[in-house]
């Protein structure tokens, strides 16, 4: 049994994207024209422009920019936010697959029961929440190494026992999150790229309490660590707002989630 479904983001408690106008919108992405767009996905131009008219007024960001032309002419492409929306959209797709997946295996049809499902989400304490795909595990006597691939092209490991894995039913190609707490990973000026679990990164920002300093490091793609450091292991960094720095994480620091 397969448990299928489709993705509809509202605003104003209205349909905003939607399947058909995410095909669209990469469909203008590509042709440059919302004629050849509606073409090429068997959707009639009248229909394309009411579909591009309703997100535009519904969005507080145009979508969509039209050259001057003929009628359906000129052409056309997508905002800097309108590219935004797709990569959100991708990103959310991907997320709603992995629950479905996760309830298709609780669900019996030869039976018509649905087997305990619990809760599928909760919120976590870890500061540190990234997600990635498996790319192998190393099975040991009592431990597994999980490698996780982020989207970033960082590459995570991380060191939880074989009841975890066999638990979480986790296999090679799966989406996971790696999560850790930001008073374990430690900030260092020193780059060591080439060992396990070191990140160079950019630090983009610089939060002083009366005892510690959260410190956030930009390491690509919009992905982020939040190191959590004591008033003196900070000074002692002499870093700033820009500073190319490197974070660690241990292995057996670091907890898997699906």
């Amino acid at each position: 049994m397969q448990i299928a479904s489709s993705l509809t983001l509202e605003l104003a408690e209205q349909p905003f994207l939607l399947e058909r106008r995410i095909e669209l919108l990469r469909a203008i992405a590509v042709t440059g024209s919302i004629r050849k767009a509606a073409q090429s996905i068997a959707m009639s131009y009248k229909s394309a422009w009411e579909a591009l008219d309703t997100m535009n007024h519904l969005s507080h960001t145009p979508i969509l920019t039209k050259a001057a032309g003929g009628v359906g002419g000129g052409g056309s492409r997508l905002t800097p936010y309108g590219q935004n929306l797709l990569k959100m959209y991708d990103l959310l797709k991907e997320e709603q697959q992995c629950f479905l997946k996760r309830l298709e295996a609780r669900a019996d049809i030869d039976t018509a029961t649905l087997k305990t499902i619990g809760r599928f989400a909760m919120q976590i304490s870890a500061r540190n929440q990234i997600q990635g795909t498996i790319e192998c595990i190393d099975t040991g006597v009592l431990n597994s190494k999980i490698h996780v691939k982020l989207r970033s092209g960082n590459r995570v490991a991380s060191v939880i026992t074989n009841h975890s894995v066999k638990a979480l039913a986790l296999q090679c190609h799966d989406r996971v999150s790696v999560l850790f707490k930001s008073n374990r990973v430690h900030l260092h000026t020193v780059i060591e790229a080439e060992r396990e679990n070191y990140f160079v990164g950019t630090l983009k920002h610089f939060k002083r309490s009366a005892h510690r300093v959260e410190a956030v490091i930009d390491i690509g793609d919009e992905e982020h660590m939040v190191s959590l450091l004591s008033i003196e292991a900070a000074e002692a960094l002499h870093v700033s707002i820009g500073s190319d720095v490197t974070v660690s994480v241990d292995a057996s620091d670091i907890m898997i989630g699906r």
